[in-house]
């Protein structure tokens, strides 16, 4: 069983290796430059007013602040203060 998949998995190798020998390299060519004519472009529709695209404002929770306010930071500053010198 075992020579027989290996057998069958060279053969199939090998099949893949001959077609890819006769194809050729693609090579993509692009443009350059390319002219648009919009005068000579007809645009069918319907203009919309600006209500309908306008985006509508959403509600914004307020939260409360969860750090405690302090007036000042005298005692940080002299003990950052302390340890400097």
């Amino acid at each position: 069983m075992k020579v027989f998949i290996l057998s069958l998995f060279l053969v199939l190798s090998l099949g893949v290796k001959a077609q890819q020998k006769g194809k050729q390299k693609i090579i993509y060519k692009y443009k350059k430059y390319e002219k648009f004519d919009f005068e000579d472009m007809v645009i069918e529709g319907e203009l919309g007013a600006p209500g309908d695209i306008s985006i509508s404002s959403r509600y914004q929770p307020k939260f409360k602040n969860p750090l405690p306010y302090r007036k000042n930071f005298n005692a940080e500053i002299k003990k950052g203060i302390e340890r400097i010198r």
